[in-house]
């Protein structure tokens, strides 16, 4: 068999496709980045096929030693990131005999919900290394006493919020002389929720000199702050994620006025013009419920997420969502709404930054009384941080105040390589105030603040579209939105919450006691539980749509199955075994027998 030569008489390498393909793209991949052979096997099992960009360059200087200070959007990765080298740096600091017992890691992060999730990603990535790294979530519900003895453990990664480590070194259950790495996940809300004295004492309390990752999906005002808290060079990863083929949101836009935002979300859901997973987003708690008890009048089943609940509630909640159990979560996005918790800076959006250019966004400056704040926990967030799984769509039932709160919500869905959908509905300015009763202050702006928007997908070349809804083939439905709107009354909604509240806590104080030792009793619990059950008269004929009010011309003729009964006890007719009517019969005009005799002739 003759060699084929080029040009210069010298034998020809020929290179498999899929090799040359490789050699072209010149993509990273997990091997390159000299990984331990335990986490490459644990990515497998993950299904992690190749480093995304935020990935592939944190990692190598993580390893390298180097402090990071890394900026990739929401979705893009960045917990493994992070994640990857510390579990690689405990297992060789194993491997070479490293006899100092004691905490290596600390993860600091804003929220409960985040703190879960970080701490399951370092179980998941670490399976395969058998107890060689083990990571402690201090935000669990546990006794204080729990607590202390699995510190005793000598855990390799503590995960926590600043707020949780500051009081167990109060307390002096929590030692921070070992510690060799800290990171600060979403580093940018954590001092916006109020922990800049926590951090202060945290960063008092570790060794000087120690290895300082700051994670944040934008460059704000509080990083920088941060940046001198800990360290002070810094190698700065700035990740331009570019979208990957099918990672795309669809981004719609409704115009309508406020009562028509249940009409429409009724006939979005009833008609299944939605598929799949969905978060709902509003204004505040009182709004999740309203939201919630309505939806049930028709048989819609939800489930809320606020900051009311119980942390463990709240979390289990997430992993239901996440496994499918419902496809519907009403999110009360207070953080979003009002700004941030004990923000300094309440009238100015700064959205600094490349991918937000110079511009900086007015805020209403919303006023919240001392009541409305008690009970609000400053470690909740739902637009932002939680890996919320195969979300198809997002539904700003409520609008945001900021095109930064809008980004962040609408990343929830399109992730890993999927598209999604997102849907905003909008009160024009001549439309707010008319329906008092379904009215929240926030929409008076919406426009505005949709301009602002529109302004900063723009830049991302992205496009917001107006949805092509023909609101006169839904007024139909409206009468039944009417009745189920008006049954949903304050006093029910406070009966309602009271309620689940109640449940709620009984539910965490049965999953700090006796689910702590026995996980699989979690199956039996269900977070999408009728809130309304008892409180709200359910009307069976809202659960099912006739066909004559159905767009599309399928409109039935009457006499031919178009009529539903709007009483429930009327069942029982003529042909089905019993009596048409109950009491006298209604009175007609008297036939005379002997007139209308007829006999038949043989």
């Amino acid at each position: 068999m003759k060699r084929k030569l080029d040009e210069n008489d010298a034998p020809t390498v020929e290179v498999p496709s899929k090799a040359a393909e490789s050699l072209q793209s010149n993509k990273p991949t997990f091997d390159s980045l000299n990984l331990d052979a335990r986490l490459l096997q644990s990515l497998a099992k993950s299904k992690y096929l190749e480093p995304t960009p935020v990935q592939a360059q944190v990692i190598p200087l993580a390893i390298e030693g180097r402090n990071i200070l890394a900026k990739s959007k929401t979705g893009s990765g960045k917990t493994a990131a992070y994640v990857l080298p510390c579990i690689q740096a405990i297992l060789e600091a194993k491997a070479h005999g490293s006899k100092s017992k004691g905490i290596s890691v600390l993860v600091l992060v804003p929220t409960h919900e985040l703190s879960d999730q970080v701490a399951r990603t370092f179980a998941s990535l670490s399976e395969f290394c058998g107890k060689e790294v083990r990571a402690l979530n201090l935000n669990q519900k546990a006794s204080a006493s729990v607590l202390a003895a699995k510190l005793n453990e000598t855990p390799d990664v503590l995960v926590s919020t600043p707020g949780k480590v500051a009081q167990l070194l109060t307390s002096s259950t929590l030692s921070l002389s070992t510690i060799a790495k800290v990171i600060i996940d979403e580093a940018d809300r954590v001092l916006s929720y109020g922990h800049e004295e926590d951090i202060e004492k945290i960063s008092k309390a570790v060794p000087a000199g120690i290895q300082t990752f700051l994670i944040s999906a934008t460059l704000t005002p509080e990083v920088d702050q941060l940046r001198s808290t800990f360290a002070q060079d810094y190698a700065v990863v700035d990740v331009e994620d570019k979208e990957e083929e099918g990672q795309e949101v669809k981004q719609y836009m409704i115009k309508c006025g406020e009562e028509d935002k249940f009409l429409l979300i009724y006939v979005i859901f009833k008609l299944k013009l939605v598929k799949g997973k969905c978060i709902i987003f509003v204004q505040d708690i009182d709004r999740s419920y309203r939201l919630k008890l309505y939806l049930e009048q028709f048989g819609i089943r939800s489930c809320i997420l606020n900051s009311e609940l119980p942390v463990n509630s709240r979390l289990h909640a997430v992993q239901e969502f996440n496994r499918g159990l419902y496809d519907i979560l009403i999110a009360a996005d207070e953080q979003e709404v009002i700004g941030g918790i004990q923000r300094k800076s309440r009238k100015v959006d700064a959205e600094s930054g490349p991918e937000n250019g110079s511009a900086s966004e007015e805020e209403e400056n919303q006023t919240t009384t001392k009541k409305s704040t008690k009970f609000r926990q400053k470690d909740f967030g739902v637009s932002r941080g939680i890996d919320f799984q195969n979300v198809s769509c997002v539904l700003n039932f409520d609008l945001p105040t900021t095109s930064k709160s809008y980004t962040h919500r609408i990343g929830r869905t399109a992730r890993a390589g999927k598209s999604g959908t997102a849907i905003s509905f909008v009160i024009p300015t001549e439309e707010f105030g008319k329906h008092k009763y379904t009215s929240v202050s926030s929409s008076r702006h919406d426009e505005r603040v949709m301009g602002r928007i529109k302004a900063r997908q723009a830049k991302r070349g992205r496009e917001i579209l107006d949805h092509p809804f023909n609101m006169s083939q839904v007024e139909g439905f409206r009468y039944r939105m009417q009745d189920a709107l008006k049954a949903v009354t304050p006093n029910k909604i406070r009966e309602a919450r009271t309620r689940e509240i109640k449940q709620e806590l009984l539910k965490s104080d049965k999953l700090s006691k006796h689910f702590e030792e026995n996980p699989e009793d979690l199956k039996a619990l269900r977070h999408d539980t009728s809130s309304g059950a008892g409180i709200i008269r359910v009307q069976n004929h809202l659960k099912h749509v006739p066909e004559y009010l159905l767009p599309g011309g399928k409109r039935q003729k009457a006499g031919d199955g178009a009529f539903v009964s709007f009483n429930k006890n009327e069942k029982k007719g003529a042909g089905q075994g019993g009596r048409q009517y109950r009491g006298k019969k209604p009175q007609g005009r008297r036939i005379d027998p002997l007139k209308s005799f007829k006999t038949k002739r043989k």
